[in-house]
């Protein structure tokens, strides 16, 4: 008889709801946030906020050619904001759980336009282990223990599957 022993999940997940577009990124990669404009007109003004107290970290005024990035509230964005000139759209680099969240997107030219977008960012996953322990002269009679909160999945031949997932990659250990 096997036990399966599942420990903590060592990933993050931020969840947010349905908020406009969902967006999920691996963490240390770059996420671009498109406008879908295909270029800025003389009277837009382009804000990037984020999160619930809607802190302005990016924006653009082309009648002015004024371009700008803010390191936010409490330091999260320094160095890691690039503005596409062209276009507006935002991309946030080396990215870390600090920068999950919602982002809003706002346009002022000749209409005011706003498009949300909801960013998760997930940690890199570990590759799992098996370890078996048999305490008892019988091998009938042993617990495999996987380093992680899944499945341990019984195969022909008794070989065993550990697998470690999140909605973006996953590990997984025979």
């Amino acid at each position: 008889m096997f036990h399966v022993v599942g420990l903590l999940c060592l990933c993050w997940c931020h969840l947010t709801g349905v908020f406009g577009d969902s967006v999920s990124v691996m963490e240390g990669d770059s996420v671009t946030l498109n406008t879908d404009l295909t270029e800025i007109h003389e009277d837009d003004h382009i804000r990037w906020k984020y999160g619930a107290e809607n802190s302005l970290i990016a924006r653009i005024k082309k009648k002015n050619q004024t371009l700008s990035t803010y390191y936010g509230t409490d330091g999260r964005f320094r160095d890691r904001l690039k503005l596409d000139d062209q276009t507006g759209s935002l991309t946030i680099t080396n990215t870390t759980t600090e920068h999950a969240g919602v982002y809003q997107l706002e346009i002022n030219g000749l209409n005011l336009t706003t498009r949300t977008f909801s960013v998760s960012v997930y940690a890199h996953l570990p590759t799992p282990s098996i370890t078996r322990d048999c305490s008892s002269l019988s091998s009938s009679n042993c617990s495999l223990v996987c380093s992680s909160v899944l499945n341990v999945e019984y195969q022909d031949k008794n070989t065993y599957s550990c697998v470690l997932n999140n909605p973006i990659s996953n590990q997984t250990t025979h």
